[in-house]
């Protein structure tokens, strides 16, 4: 019975998030990234936590696989945020 409320409560997650981000207009899209990346950094927290914890070997083994992909996420977020807050620096020397 466990299944079916996880199940029930991924789905309405997808869908929920899937009708926030897009009713979000486009000049508080780098406010939020960078919320993310914050969320991002504390799932890197949680990971490094679950890999070294010492359970089984096949958890290490996943920990370090979540490890990898929460700094690959925490840095592709900061790229990204800092690549659409330089369109909004002004061009050329004059002051």
């Amino acid at each position: 019975m466990e299944i079916v409320f996880l199940a029930f409560i991924l789905m309405l997650s997808i869908f929920l998030g899937f009708e926030l981000i897009n009713k979000v207009p486009a000049t508080l899209h780098t406010p939020l990234m960078s919320g993310s990346n914050a969320i991002s950094g504390i799932t890197l927290v949680g990971a490094l936590t679950s890999a070294g914890a010492e359970h089984t070997v096949l958890a290490t083994i996943l920990g370090t696989a979540a490890v990898a992909m929460a700094t690959i996420n925490v840095i592709g977020g900061y790229m990204v945020t800092d690549r659409m807050l330089a369109m909004f620096k002004k061009k050329g020397g004059s002051k």
